[in-house]
């Protein structure tokens, strides 16, 4: 249980100790080879087997929901006028053009400064956001999803490490398979040990496979930064569920079908969407949601989650839906036994 304080659940009680080495820096060449820890919710056990098993773990009926966004090449190396060099993360969009970004290093940029990124593409800087984002502008009017495609880079977590002049080796791997909407800034990264193959073979069992669209934002990683789980909100992001998922989902609930979601994002896609409509609300809304102890799930039997950092809101969430004690057991043995962690790491599948 986590140590209640008053009316405080500590965010300390979401750390455990993990070696550098087995966060993960490299993808595997087999996307479905990944290990998978398999907890028990109801036996408050756990279990280590291989993602390629996963089928065995679901049933005829079973709704299995996905995140199909798109990451976008996010990361930008540019240089200024007198030629420093910056490297810009884009993060949210504000306007046609106008950008909320991550710049590194940030002192070196002052309102009305200039930026260019391989002399293809230029932008101003605006002035900084309250939350210490820059603002930036950028010229292009025609063809900037085409010019970031060619000179923009994967938007790796700062904890895989690669050398800025190198080749973007991760453009394909850190993408689903089944991506189709662009606008994330990072993976659903849950989704990335699924194949084709083994996606025809849980249909073909007589599961079905749904589709949701999270848009990935900065939100979902920013550090806890409260002692007091409470007091943390994770920033909205948007999410939109079509009319046939929506139906097919609210079905599901009615036939006491379960319904597994591979993630984080599209956990909190759902939970949003009961929490706030009571129903699967077709449309676009806002994931607002932040989820902490005392929730009670209201859409989601399953969850296939990668293995997050310590004292993360993704760690919050994956406990409060498999229980602290449990969860927390289950991350011990995970380092035991050398699983890889993050992104491109192996996956826990709770039930």
């Amino acid at each position: 249980m986590p140590f209640y304080f008053g009316n405080q659940v500590l965010i300390s009680d979401y750390y455990f100790d993990l070696p550098q080495e087995l966060i993960a820096q490299q993808p595997l060449f087999d996307r479905q080879a990944s290990r998978m820890l398999a907890v028990d919710r109801s036996s408050r056990t756990f279990a280590d087997s291989q993602f390629a098993y996963l089928p065995q773990f679901l049933r005829k009926g079973d709704v299995l929901v996905l995140n199909n966004t798109k990451v976008f090449p996010a990361r930008l190396h540019g240089k200024t006028e007198t030629g420093a060099k910056l490297e810009i993360f884009l993060v949210r969009e504000v306007e046609p053009c106008l950008w909320e970004a991550l710049a590194k290093p940030a002192r070196r940029l002052k309102p009305g400064k200039r930026i260019s990124f391989a002399d293809r593409l230029w932008a101003t800087f605006i002035d900084k956001a309250d939350d210490g984002k820059a603002r930036i502008k950028f010229d292009a009017n025609e063809g900037f999803d085409q010019l970031l495609d060619e000179i923009g880079k994967t938007p790796l977590p700062p904890y895989i490490k690669r050398e800025t002049a190198a080749i973007d080796t991760d453009r394909e791997r850190y993408q689903t398979v089944f991506a189709r909407n662009r606008g994330a800034i990072a993976a659903p990264t849950a989704g990335l040990h699924f194949s084709p193959e083994i996606l025809d073979n849980i249909r073909e069992m007589g599961v079905t496979v749904a589709e949701i669209t999270l848009h990935v934002g900065y939100g979902t990683f920013e550090p806890v930064r409260a002692v007091d789980i409470a007091s943390h909100s994770v920033s909205p992001e948007h999410f939109a569920i079509n009319a046939e998922t929506a139906d097919l989902l609210n079905r599901a609930v009615t036939e006491r079908r379960r319904i597994i979601a591979v993630g984080t994002t599209t956990t909190r896609a759902l939970e949003t969407s009961l929490t706030r409509f009571g129903t699967f609300l077709p449309g676009g809304h806002l994931a607002d949601l932040t989820i902490t102890p005392g929730y009670e799930f209201k859409a989601i039997d399953g969850l296939l989650t990668n293995f997050h950092l310590p004292e993360s809101s993704l760690l919050v969430l994956t406990s409060v839906f498999g229980g602290h004690e449990l969860i927390m057991n289950a991350y011990r043995h995970a380092v035991s036994a050398r699983y890889r962690f993050y992104s491109y790491g192996d996956c826990m599948l709770i039930m």
